[in-house]
């Protein structure tokens, strides 16, 4: 079990090398404060994976740091059942110079081995890195690839309690990043916590069972993974265009089942409905069926450039399907003040049976060239597609049905 509780650190920003020698020759002040961490607490139980997600700045790599040790906070504590391992900045603790056989034994007294177990696990590491004869040479002709491979391998045969997984495994290729995400998977099976940091929010909503979202320091929500997401990338929408004080609009309650939507409040969401092809309110729905979403609204202002998008997702938030008129080039008429409007999409649902999540949005495109002028409406989640199997339709693996035909045939005189 890992506990962190007040966590802060405060980082002196130089504008160059000679002022930090000034302020300590001439006592006068040189630097500007950096708050990296403020007041940070959260607990990871055994077996449990944390994502913590946030832009570029927000203070992960930092929390990451302290919590392997590398970096100390200023205030706060932290209470870890074991050892503490991980992958963060790619080459941390290594020696270019050092074959990568060398760099086992540095790298692993680093984080706590000892010398006869890293004699017992050594060609354990070897044999997972699959670096061979490479693993003689030193540490800097390897490719960013090959070092992450060299690093992962000893961080999680190093027997630890908590493992911290930074974005330095997004530089190795898909058949090893799909091998260490096997053993992390492994890893926690076992009792093991994991600490995830990553931009990739499938991956988040897959693999954590909480994340925690963090923004110029501070922790601004904690919960399940698919609302600190949704609560993740209001924030962007929001920011992009209006700035900070457009936050206020969502609604960022931190509880564990609540999920954060945009609305500017010129949007007046009405009702929405699933219905079959005949335009009949159904409940479910079989697997290959066709469907209508529809939704309606009134729109409390002239909106030019209106554009509606949907998004279908799983149950655990993964991405499933999403579109909008504007992806589709289709051009819509503007929006009036005071009338209301309701928009379909219709569509076949090729789907393992299932529940999934309905997330309906509107936007104004306006004059920008790869975004939008304004996220008018996001409503995450706002309705369940249940769809139950048809007896008639064959079993498959996988989220859709491809419909596949296969064809076996004897070959004769090497002629198909």
């Amino acid at each position: 079990m890992m506990k962190v509780q007040g966590i802060s650190k405060r980082f002196k920003l130089y504008h160059s090398p000679a002022d930090r020698l000034r302020e300590i020759l001439l006592q006068k002040r040189y630097h500007k404060d950096f708050l990296a961490l403020d007041n940070v607490s959260f607990e990871v139980r055994d077996g449990e994976t944390l994502g913590i997600i946030g832009q570029n700045g927000a203070g992960k790599s930092t929390l990451l740091k302290i919590l392997s040790g590398i970096v100390i906070p200023d205030s706060g504590t932290i209470h870890i059942d074991g050892k503490v391992t991980g992958l963060l900045e790619l080459g941390t603790g290594f020696n270019a110079e050092m074959t990568g056989l060398e760099n086992i034994y540095m790298n692993g007294t680093l984080i706590g081995m000892s010398r006869d177990e890293i004699d017992r696990k050594k060609q354990t590491i070897i044999d997972f890195s699959e670096l061979g004869e490479f693993i003689h040479e030193p540490i800097k002709t390897y490719s960013s690839g090959m070092t992450m491979r060299l690093a992962f391998s000893i961080a999680i045969h190093a027997d630890p309690k908590c493992f911290l997984v930074d974005e330095a495994l997004a530089v190795g290729d898909a058949y090893f990043q799909q091998k260490c995400m096997r053993k992390i998977q492994d890893f926690r099976a076992s009792g093991g916590s994991i600490v995830f940091v990553s931009h990739d929010m499938n991956a988040v909503m897959t693999l954590c069972d909480y994340a925690i979202l963090l923004d110029h320091g501070k922790l601004i929500s904690y919960g399940i993974p698919r609302s600190i997401v949704d609560l993740y990338i209001s924030r962007i929408c929001i920011q992009s265009h209006t700035g900070e004080k457009a936050v206020a609009l969502m609604d960022t309650k931190d509880t564990l089942n609540n999920h954060s939507n945009i609305s500017t409040g010129e949007i007046e969401f009405d009702s929405i409905r699933i219905l079959d092809s005949s335009k009949t309110v159904i409940t479910h729905v079989h697997s290959d069926d066709e469907i209508i979403i529809s939704f309606s609204f009134r729109s409390e202002r002239l909106i030019e450039d209106p554009i509606f998008g949907i998004l279908i997702r799983n149950r655990y938030g993964v991405s499933i399907f999403g579109t909008n008129t504007y992806l589709l080039h289709q051009k819509n008429n503007p929006l009036l003040p005071g009338k209301m409007y309701q928009v379909s999409y219709q569509f076949k649902v090729p789907l393992q049976p299932d529940d999934y999540l309905i997330t309906v949005a509107i936007d104004n495109k306006g004059k920008a060239i790869n975004s939008f002028d304004e996220y008018l409406l996001r409503l995450n989640d706002i309705a369940t597609l249940k769809v139950v199997r048809n007896e008639k339709q064959p079993l498959y693996e996988g989220v859709t049905n491809l419909n596949p035909t296969i064809n076996v045939e004897a070959i004769t005189n090497g002629v198909s």
